[in-house]
């Protein structure tokens, strides 16, 4: 009977303390299936907080990326739509010179005729060249040269795509109004070299552009992939596994029910020894 003491009821103790633990596990449990986080502070896993953290942001940073990158896409796009109008009048152009360089059918009113749409179309490619911008970055006056474009998540040359539009001017193509013409049989035939020679090099800016989509594109695809792969891993280390928690959770309930009634249950130990002094 020595266990029948009234100053220190270490039954009562002990049950106290199973019943702490078990309110303890039974709150950090309510917590992460309230929140479906298993990590919600540095002080539930230190190194899984920092980890977390890592790969939170380069996700992040992946999601940035992706946007960078399919705006580049637009850009380009919007360069490759205006080399397009430019290919059509150089087309034009072109027809206007042959049609002056044949000297045997034709007088000087349709001479005049065929240099008045010339210089138009000249001034035309001259305003799309000057007006075709991303924002307010103009992008075929030959200005848009060496533009960083951020397609990573650190500040890496690797992760960093260099673009460069050429200029797609009169003047940069050599058919500006000042040069070339086509009034005369002798200035129409010179014109058609010009022209010619205009198209080709408006042919390598498109196709240069044409390239700069592409590799964008494999960028985009390349990061989607990895941005997933990086949310995986995260919600891997964060995420509860709701199924494990949900049964830790239950065994809490039943051991907190079972803790209230042995903890009630040693409290009533030491009144027995009223029957000893009975």
């Amino acid at each position: 009977m020595s266990s029948l003491v009234v100053n220190t009821n270490q039954s009562a103790i002990n049950a106290f303390n199973n019943l702490n633990a078990t309110d303890g596990s039974m709150s950090k449990a309510i917590s992460e299936l309230s929140s479906g986080l298993a990590i919600q502070t540095a002080a539930d896993n230190p190194a899984g907080y920092v980890v977390a953290e890592g790969l939170e942001s380069q996700a992040n940073g992946f999601t940035q990326a992706i946007s960078n990158a399919q705006s580049g896409v637009s850009l380009i796009q919007t360069a490759s739509g205006a080399l397009n109008q430019i290919t059509s009048i150089l087309q034009t152009m072109n027809q206007l010179a042959l049609s002056s360089a044949n000297g045997a059918t034709n007088d000087t009113p349709s001479l005049n005729a065929n240099e008045q749409e010339f210089v138009a179309l000249q001034n035309q490619i001259d305003q799309i060249a000057d007006t075709t911008s991303y924002g307010t970055k103009v992008l075929l006056d030959g200005s848009f040269s060496n533009q960083s474009l951020q397609v990573g998540a650190f500040d890496s040359s690797s992760q960093q795509l260099v673009l460069t539009v050429g200029a797609a001017t009169t003047g940069a193509l050599g058919v500006a109004s000042t040069s070339v013409g086509v009034a005369s049989q002798a200035s129409a035939q010179a014109a058609i070299s010009a022209v010619q020679a205009a198209i080709s090099n408006v042919a390598s800016v498109e196709a240069n552009v044409g390239a700069i989509q592409n590799q964008l594109s494999v960028v985009v695809a390349n990061l989607t992939v990895g941005q997933q792969n990086l949310q995986a891993a995260y919600s891997g280390l964060v995420d509860v596994n709701f199924a494990q928690e949900t049964t830790q959770f239950t065994t809490d309930q039943i051991l907190l029910q079972s803790g209230v009634a042995m903890l009630s249950q040693a409290q009533q130990t030491p009144s027995l020894v009223l029957k000893l002094l009975a």
